[in-house]
């Protein structure tokens, strides 16, 4: 559930609003790769994004989860429905019905396989050869310049949304980024606003040398004391609770303004406090009943797709400082040399769970993961408490 107040991220909404906007009329404006640590609300922050551009007549497709799928699979759907929208108007009517027989080339080749979601979409049978000799990725890449086109042509731009951009295939986001960049050098109003961990910014340098032209890399950090009290304080008072001042510095201080533990605690204080104001006892209790339930809806299961190696590592990781440390300091930990290690540490930033903010450093993506490993692994051995 969102939270009732995006506090602290209003800069970087207008900003997004500003750059659309320039594409609009036919200026250049960079997509956008907000990268952070999971619980800083990049998702929340994503979907309102999308919501601002909707209210402002843009055409957006939104991607929650990219994982494991194609081009055509991730947007077709969507990009059918509003390729529809863009038929009704007269100036863009001819080059949307143009990308909408594109589209029924591409899903309907035979070579394509796609979800039970394709499956009962009744696409119109036109011929245009215009992916006759195109690949799959590169077919999507020509037809998707031709929707930036009707997008023009109806005074509007095509935004594409991404979540978990970090976990997508290096060649589709190598195809996004061309995508991009063609539609860039055609002054074509086509962005991407995505979201992921700190990873994502060396994957898309990786996928294609030119990205970090393209992109600009907001970094989406937890709120300062004035915004997190904020985001507590303002959703209470508009509810007729009030919120002890002591009890606020107790929350943004056991929480170090991260929005999604924000919230957690905030939802739990409200459901202990029985009457306004909510106390410093009120909110101590929730503190409790909050660990209890992140420890098993938010990080037990990150936990349980480790393997027994992947643990070890974290849990001398979380014996540390909370914060970046040289591998080799934590192959160190474990008693072992840090070439043995490097495979671990491999996986687990491919899943997620750690990242690089320098070469050769390490440090958690989530953050209180380190004290939720010493919960459940009290001893540095790898015994669990189940």
């Amino acid at each position: 559930m969102p939270p009732p107040v995006l506090a602290g991220r209003e800069r970087l909404r207008e900003r997004v609003r500003v750059g659309i906007a320039r594409l609009r009329v036919g200026r250049s404006a960079k997509s956008v790769l907000m990268v952070g640590e999971h619980g800083v609300g990049k998702s929340v922050l994503l979907q309102q994004m999308c919501i601002d551009a909707e209210v402002d007549g843009v055409y957006t497709l939104y991607i929650a989860d990219p994982v494991r799928r194609s081009l055509p699979d991730l947007l077709a759907p969507q990009l059918r429905l509003m390729l529809m929208r863009i038929c009704q108007i007269e100036a863009a009517k001819d080059i949307a019905e143009l990308a909408l027989s594109a589209l029924t080339d591409l899903v309907s080749a035979p070579e394509i396989r796609f979800s039970d979601l394709m499956e009962d979409l009744d696409f119109k049978t036109e011929v245009t050869g215009l992916t006759d000799q195109a690949d799959l990725q590169g077919g999507f890449t020509t037809l998707l310049e031709i929707v930036g086109m009707a997008a023009k042509l109806a005074n509007s731009a095509l935004v594409l949304y991404i979540d978990e951009l970090h976990c997508i295939e290096e060649m589709l986001l190598s195809s996004l980024i061309v995508i991009l960049h063609r539609c860039a050098q055609s002054r074509l109003p086509v962005m991407l606003i995505g979201a992921g961990l700190p990873q994502l910014r060396a994957r898309a340098g990786s996928a294609k040398s030119y990205a970090e032209r393209l992109f600009d890399y907001p970094q989406i950090g937890r709120l300062s004391q004035l915004e997190a009290a904020l985001a507590i304080v303002q959703p209470a008072n508009a509810q007729g609770v009030v919120i002890e001042a002591e009890a606020v510095e107790l929350i943004v201080e056991k929480t170090k303004g991260y929005p999604y533990f924000l919230q957690e605690v905030a939802s739990h204080a409200w459901a202990v406090a029985s009457t306004s104001p909510i106390t410093v006892a009120d909110m101590e209790k929730a503190l409790s009943e909050a660990i209890v339930s992140l420890d098993e809806r938010f990080f037990r299961g990150r936990f349980d797709r480790l393997t027994s190696m992947e643990k070890k590592y974290l849990r001398a990781m979380a014996d540390l400082e909370p914060r970046p440390h040289c591998s080799s300091i934590i192959a160190e930990r474990q008693g072992r040399r840090v070439q043995i290690v490097a495979s671990i540490r491999d996986s687990l930033i491919a899943k997620g769970m750690i990242w690089c903010p320098r070469h050769g450093e390490t440090a958690f993506t989530m953050p209180f993961f380190d004290e939720f490993l010493k919960r459940i692994m009290p001893c540095d051995d790898g015994s669990l408490i189940r």
